[in-house]
């Protein structure tokens, strides 16, 4: 076995070396590094995240504090099972990340809304602008009181905003900070530019712009339902050991051997096979999202 760990290494220095002279590769990575795209603060991400759930109004103190209380809770249940403090603490943080998993499953059935609704929205859009010869910030806010509940409240915000100032850029950076979508925000360039410039082929990039939208949301609903059967089967890699965790108290001297060291360990390592197989497969699951290329 050492024989063999030596071997992988030798090889890998002289890969390493090889790429170093003539590639110029630096770093121990197996590939080059490409270049690193600037992420904002996590506070940012956090408030954005929590936004595209439609949780704009909840602090991040306040989603702090959920996480908290559930560690607590989720801490004194496996103290009550298995009776042991170490345990008790690891199926606690196991817990915590229980409000993060549903805030995340709110975010993607808002951001599923979302994705649905806009190829309709641009549509709409395109025919009042076009046809119907209204204004565009008159036909923004006509099809966002008609649009779906979840996004009107971004869109009566907006038209506050421009009932107040009549700017239109502010107007739409309310908007799409209240939204917090992609897609809304290549909408509000593409009409913020035709507002401010005018031009006859406003008609055209909105067509294209539903229909790029409309093909992204149809591959999308296809493979969720693609991966609803296993999304199910994921949930019994938690019900099923909690049950069976839940049934070794009652068969002979269950609770006292989950107190024993040798239990203990045992307890650790079947919590951390769980959580790692509920991530793994989370992010085997997970579909790509695209990236707010027009975000401030």
């Amino acid at each position: 076995m050492t024989a063999a760990v030596l071997a992988v290494a030798a090889a890998y220095g002289a890969y390493l070396l090889y790429t170093a002279v003539i590639l110029g590769w630096n770093g121990v990575g197996p590939g080059p590094r490409g270049p690193r795209r600037e992420r904002p603060p996590l506070g940012h991400r956090g408030r954005e995240w929590l936004t595209q759930a439609g949780l704009g109004h909840v602090a991040l103190g306040e989603f702090a504090a959920v996480i908290g209380v559930v560690f607590v809770l989720g801490s004194a249940l496996a103290l009550v099972l298995f009776g042991a403090p170490l345990p008790a603490l690891v199926f606690g943080t196991f817990a915590a990340s229980f409000p993060v998993a549903a805030y995340r499953q709110r975010r993607q059935a808002a951001r599923a809304v979302a994705q649905d609704a806009w190829p309709r929205l641009i549509e709409e859009l395109r025919i009042m602008t076009s046809s119907a010869g209204r204004s565009i910030p008159q036909a923004l806010f006509d099809v966002g009181a008609a649009g779906p509940v979840e996004l009107r409240p971004a869109f009566a915000a907006a038209h506050r905003e421009w009932l107040l100032t009549t700017d239109f850029e502010r107007t739409l950076h309310v908007l799409r900070d209240q939204l917090a979508d992609p897609t809304c925000d290549a909408t509000c360039e593409t009409l913020l530019i035709a507002h401010e410039l005018g031009g006859t082929d406003v008609d055209r990039r909105l067509a294209d712009l539903a229909e790029d939208r409309r093909q992204d949301a149809r591959f999308r609903k296809d493979a969720r339902a693609r991966q609803a059967g296993v999304r199910f089967a994921r949930r019994f890699v938690l019900l099923v050991p909690l049950g069976m965790a839940a049934a070794g108290l009652s068969v002979g001297n269950g609770r006292s051997a989950y107190q024993t060291p040798l239990g203990q360990v045992a307890v650790l390592v079947a919590i951390g096979m769980v959580a790692a197989c509920w991530a793994w497969a989370g992010r085997i699951l997970r579909l790509p999202e695209q990236d707010r290329v027009f975000a401030r």
